[in-house]
């Protein structure tokens, strides 16, 4: 359990309070976050992989390795960049098996808020692939008003469809109602996208590649065509992809729509 006098507040980490609990997140920041209009905020993918890991096994798992990532991110993309870690990785308390619970989402929005109030932000970019496209879209359902742009690749979506559909393609028995971390009812942003701001001037871009086997391609046209339907500006996007798994996206994806938000 996460207690606030062991949070490192003087360490880029912000400790958050919100509905039903209370993290200390980290965060990994570059260029002039102060006053700034734009940041472009980065969330990670799953990183069930590692759970089991010694964290000094793990690539890149130090403070000084991912200010290095943020500094050379916010280089190309002539923006102030944080990459926030979401509960229970890179130093954040919080255990990443419940991810997909609506606590993780309210962790990340909540430390989103004390970031703007502290260097007063303005508004952000919100990026992020795979659960981390999940976990920004889920922040958007929280009723943000400061997002400018969102660009969210290989999100899953249709949690418990998904999970249904993967199962069965390992042959594993079905758990109805249970998302693939095995825990019920996940927060699915498929679900509230009712709860998103309305912005006419904010772009949101879904990406993905067709062969996706983790995040079915399908699911996350379903995301982007109900995007639609509410009203909202959305480009959705396929882009090559890696194999065997076609998941992880090719060519700088990220750089390369960036340019897509109006800013």
């Amino acid at each position: 359990m996460a207690v606030e006098r062991n949070c490192p507040l003087n360490q880029q980490a912000v400790w958050v309070n919100y509905d039903g609990g209370h993290d200390c997140i980290r965060y990994f920041p570059a260029g002039d976050l102060q006053g700034a209009a734009n940041v472009l905020v980065v969330l990670y993918g799953d990183r069930d992989s590692l759970m089991r890991r010694d964290p000094a096994t793990i690539a890149d798992n130090t403070l000084e390795a991912q200010n290095q990532k943020a500094q050379q991110l916010s280089k190309r993309v002539r923006l102030p960049v944080i990459i926030l870690a979401r509960p229970g990785t890179y130093g954040s308390s919080g255990n990443h098996a419940q991810r997909r619970q609506r606590a993780e989402f309210l962790a990340i929005d909540a430390a989103l808020t004390r970031l703007r109030e502290q260097y007063g932000i303005q508004k952000f970019i919100l990026s992020g692939h795979s659960g981390g496209a999940t976990a920004a879209a889920a922040v958007m359902t929280l009723g943000r008003q400061d997002i400018s742009c969102a660009i969210l690749s290989s999100g899953a979506y249709g949690l418990l469809e998904r999970a249904a559909r993967l199962r069965a393609l390992r042959g594993e028995p079905g758990q109805p109602n249970k998302d693939l971390t095995g825990f019920a009812n996940p927060y699915d942003p498929l679900d509230y996208i009712m709860n998103i701001t309305k912005d006419a001037k904010r772009h949101i871009l879904v990406i993905g590649n067709l062969q996706d086997h983790v995040t079915p391609f399908d699911l996350q046209v379903k995301f982007a065509a109900a995007l639609r339907t509410q009203g909202h500006w959305v480009s959705l996007i396929e882009w090559p992809a890696i194999a065997p798994q076609f998941h992880n996206l090719k060519s700088n994806m990220l750089l390369h729509n960036l340019q897509q938000c109006t800013l």
